[in-house]
């Protein structure tokens, strides 16, 4: 092509407004200056900070991010990830409902970060559930209450393995008699069952999965005639946007959800850095340690001393 017919050509795309994709520039090379976020449920409070701060990261670093929501599906999950991966150049899994086959396998296409769970060679970036949890057993234990049970979420989640054990083992240890109820969905509905199902025990405190499940226990239990905290209190994990908005205010461990979304990007940008980036990549240099992040106790009105 001579330079008189480019000239023609850039002239006629002037003027009808063409303007070349940066996608399209970019995919030969892997380049795209994209990157995806997939998470459970787009609508759970949870993500929300998480959401804003690793997009923030991300322009910050010369990226656009790209939110997908799984629909809390390992089916959805593996779906958005097959018309995804080709358009990216890294992604974070947000409490991924897939096996930890898959997600390394999805490690060996591109980039991989996991957020609150431990995969195997993959960079991650949790929760210090063990502390966490621990802070809320003796919180309960210090109001007197010796019967306490646990509202497990979904039993893919990594997540609610760990609490649970770390609730398994901090009652153990403090002498206090536990249960296990569940598992329930991670929503208000799931909450709302988990109120019939605690009717039937002794328990005079409960620890939720995360803080939905405890807010729709607490609705569940005024329905029925069960006042929180007089009767029950509930502790609640995550400290959404919103926790403190029921009646009562909602007991809760608080994991730092802004840092969430930050730390998952910057590990994210630390491969694509990296000489060879993805699964071996972050394996040899290290990047794949797991970030723990700290979580704290904050004291609200739904947890009463008993008796």
């Amino acid at each position: 092509m001579n330079a008189d017919t480019a000239d023609r050509i850039r002239r006629v795309a002037h003027e009808l407004g063409y303007r070349t994709s940066p996608i399209g520039r970019g995919l030969p090379d892997g380049r795209t200056a994209l990157l995806a976020i997939i998470v459970a449920d787009l609508t759970n409070p949870f993500f929300f900070e998480i959401i804003r701060s690793a997009e923030k990261t991300a322009i910050d670093s010369g990226y656009t991010l790209l939110v997908v929501d799984a629909h809390e599906s390992s089916g959805a999950e593996r779906r958005a990830l097959e018309r995804t991966l080709p358009l990216v150049e890294g992604v974070v899994l947000a409490t991924s409902r897939l096996s930890d086959a898959a997600i390394r396998a999805v490690a060996k296409q591109r980039p991989t970060v996991v957020m609150n769970r431990v995969v195997a060679d993959v960079p991650s970036v949790v929760t210090d559930n063990a502390q966490g949890m621990r802070r809320a057993v003796e919180h309960l234990a210090g109001l007197g209450h010796s019967r306490l049970t646990y509202l497990a979420g979904p039993e893919a989640s990594w997540a609610d393995g760990m609490r649970w054990r770390a609730f398994r083992e901090a009652t153990q240890e403090l002498g206090l008699r536990a249960r296990r109820l569940g598992p329930f969905a991670p929503t208000l509905a799931g909450g709302l069952s988990a109120a019939q199902a605690l009717t039937t025990h002794t328990a005079t405190a409960t620890v939720a999965y995360n803080d939905l499940v405890a807010i729709g226990t607490m609705r569940g239990l005024t329905r029925l005639g069960v006042e929180v905290p007089r009767d029950l209190s509930v502790v609640g994990f995550d400290n959404i946007f919103g926790s403190d908005f029921c009646t009562p205010p909602l007991t809760t461990v608080a994991s730092p959800l802004r840092h969430f979304g930050t730390f998952a990007v910057q590990r994210l940008l630390n491969q694509l850095r990296a000489p060879s980036a993805g699964l071996s990549a972050a394996a040899s240099s290290g990047l794949s340690a797991p970030a723990l992040l700290p979580a704290k106790l904050v004291e609200r009105g739904s947890t009463a001393r008993h008796g």
